[in-house]
């Protein structure tokens, strides 16, 4: 692990937070291709609504084997070895889906497209973990997060130039040149002299699953850290998939299809994660986190007081800011918490399985909004997030963490 404190940044370092801020966006970019294109795809080959809803399942459960699997090829590996799979294999899904004329073929190239995607995170993160000092992982950790948001907005830009006018198969054509990029950015990296001398280590551990899980402690500490993560996932799934919806229907607001809310959103979303990195290594996980829980709680129950677009927007903001600024943070904790040999393994698997069990909030909240009013539902998600910070409270390692943050200022 580097620890000197220069002020700049060197090469290595530059490279580590492009390539992957790069990723993660490229990989929010196809998750929203998908998106966009569904409808298209459904029309195009006459596919019933219950057949296209199988294809982001199945993306999620290349995710979740993908994550799980090039998590710990990459402990054992290397981490820039591992990537450049996992980069060939996304690429191909993507470049392949311009062929897809079948349902069968979709699912089985989503499949694949989910497996290189899931290997992304935990890989990333690992790379942040051996360049950079503790006291720098909550905002570098951010700083890469944001890419993914920046991957949203692109896939919107490029969706309503394409769609209209090309189809949804060159939409999914285009997408292979950024993975390529990334590719090329990642090339020009080095296994970290860490990585290097832990492989060289006669008694090193065996990289698995069960070192996650080897104390009552330790297997605490990662349960717990999954719930935080289901949280996160299941309030960014529910808001930005229901939230539309819920104010056309019950508040009368027409939001102008999409765009405005997810933009506004993820801007929220960009300026939450470069604060809440600051605040991470300054403060440390308990009083960031808790922040921004309380924050993000309190803000989604007060967005049903909204009465126009403009109160829609501003609040659509500052949910975005208090709900997702976190995501950042998970990394670098994971990162602070757990062995270096170990950290591809644990990021991935805390990450994929929490994101992949928080993904059916959208199934909940879809049941609770035929039950409950819409003060009801939100008043279910914020307490989601009290929920979170009840977990987090008694997660053994953030305590030390922050005592050692602060001696190391």
């Amino acid at each position: 692990m580097n620890n000197s404190s220069k002020p700049s940044l060197s090469k290595e370092q530059k490279l580590v937070i492009a390539s992957t801020a790069t990723g993660f966006s490229f990989e929010n970019m196809d998750f929203n291709f998908m998106s966009f294109a569904l409808s298209s795809i459904i029309a195009s080959l006459g596919i019933s609504t219950v057949q296209a809803g199988w294809i982001t399942t199945i993306t999620q459960w290349g995710v979740l084997l993908g994550g799980l699997l090039f998590g710990l090829l990459s402990d054992k590996y290397g981490r820039i070895k591992i990537f450049s799979y996992t980069i060939f294999i996304f690429a191909a899904g993507t470049a392949l889906m311009y062929f897809a004329h079948n349902i069968t073929t979709i699912y089985i190239l989503r499949f694949l497209i989910g497996l290189g995607n899931g290997g992304e995170y935990g890989v990333g993160m690992a790379l942040i973990a051996e360049h950079f000092a503790a006291k720098q992982y909550g905002r570098v950790s951010s700083v890469a997060a944001i890419g993914g948001q920046l991957g949203s907005i692109l896939a919107a830009v490029l969706s309503a130039l394409i769609l209209p006018r090309l189809g949804w198969h060159v939409l999914f054509l285009v997408g292979i040149f950024p993975v390529i990029l990334a590719f090329f950015i990642r090339r020009n990296l080095k296994e970290s002299d860490t990585f290097i001398t832990n492989q060289q280590k006669e008694d090193k551990p065996k990289v698995s699953f069960k070192r996650l899980f080897s104390t009552p402690k330790l297997s605490m500490q990662t349960l717990g850290l999954i719930c935080m993560v289901v949280v996160q996932a299941g309030g960014y799934f529910g808001l930005m998939n229901w939230l539309p919806t819920i104010v056309q229907k019950q508040l009368g607001i027409s939001v102008r299809g999409s765009s405005l809310w997810m933009i506004s959103t993820i801007i929220g979303m960009c300026i939450g994660m470069l604060v809440f990195g600051n605040i991470l290594d300054r403060l440390g996980p308990q009083k960031s986190f808790g922040l921004f829980l309380f924050g993000a709680a309190l803000v989604i129950y007060i967005l049903v007081r909204a009465r126009n677009m403009i109160e829609l927007l501003i609040l659509g903001a500052i949910v975005g800011f208090f709900a997702n600024g976190m995501y950042g943070g998970y990394g670098a904790i994971i990162n602070y918490l757990y062995p270096i040999d170990i950290v591809a393994t644990a990021n991935s698997f805390i990450m994929n399985i929490g994101k992949f069990i928080g993904s059916f909030s959208t199934v909940v909240i879809g049941f609770l909004m035929s039950k409950l009013s819409m003060e009801g539902v939100m008043a279910f998600l914020s307490i989601m997030y009290l929920v979170s910070f009840a977990i987090m409270m008694f997660l053994p390692g953030l305590k030390t963490m922050t005592k050692e943050l602060r001696a190391n200022k």
